[in-house]
């Protein structure tokens, strides 16, 4: 599958947002976009005025680049969404927070998307005590997800809590500290993601 290899601070700087694709180096003064805040190229420095179209492009760019989405699959997800009864953007959202990469992240299992895709594919998770490497897997309310018994002995994952210890774990996942296990107890509401995404822009782009 096609996946974005080059300079992951790029991506940032192009959005005008940290993405935290970098884990702890986006929480530090070493972070591309604290000390460069404009966009990548010899043009970045140039502010330029976006259309309508442009606005909503770049909404989009950067919801799919928060999440590690590649287009196609994006694009499958917002018609599951407008399928689906409810708000259609609000829908969207909730399908990428179910993501097994995304809650690996939330649960502060790891320090970034990217991290948590990587540990998902190297099966480092059981869901509701099976393997699972497959980082698009969609969870449902109840399901159960956990740290496999060769990987709790790994130092990594010690050292991984501890740099994420004080991370707020959102409330409609819970978390066994002790035992490296996460539970989905509701859908995540609007409120619940803290993601500076209008989803609107979104709906009106792929609705054109």
């Amino acid at each position: 599958m096609a996946r974005y290899t080059e300079a992951s601070c790029r991506l940032c700087r192009r959005e005008g947002e940290k993405l935290f694709l970098k884990g702890e180096r986006c929480y530090t003064n070493k972070c591309a976009i604290s000390r460069r805040a404009y966009a990548p190229g010899q043009h970045g420095q140039n502010k330029k005025k976006l259309s309508e179209y442009g606005l909503q492009l770049r909404e989009k760019q950067k919801a799919r680049r928060f999440y590690g989405v590649l287009e196609s699959q994006f694009r499958k997800y917002f018609e599951m969404a407008l399928k689906t009864k409810g708000v259609t953007g609000e829908n969207l959202l909730k399908i990428l927070e179910s993501r097994l990469d995304n809650v690996v992240y939330r649960l502060g299992l790891a320090m970034s998307r990217p991290e948590a895709r990587q540990l998902v594919r190297h099966s480092h998770f059981t869901v509701n005590g099976k393997k699972v490497n497959i980082p698009s897997y969609l969870l449902k309310v109840g399901d159960v997800i956990a740290v496999t018994d060769k990987s709790k002995s790994s130092p990594k994952f010690k050292a991984m809590l501890d740099a994420t210890n004080g991370r707020l774990v959102p409330k409609w996942l819970e978390f066994d500290a002790e035992n490296l296990t996460g539970k989905v107890v509701a859908q995540p509401s609007r409120e619940d993601i803290d993601l500076p995404i209008s989803e609107h822009l979104i709906v009106e782009l792929y609705s054109k």
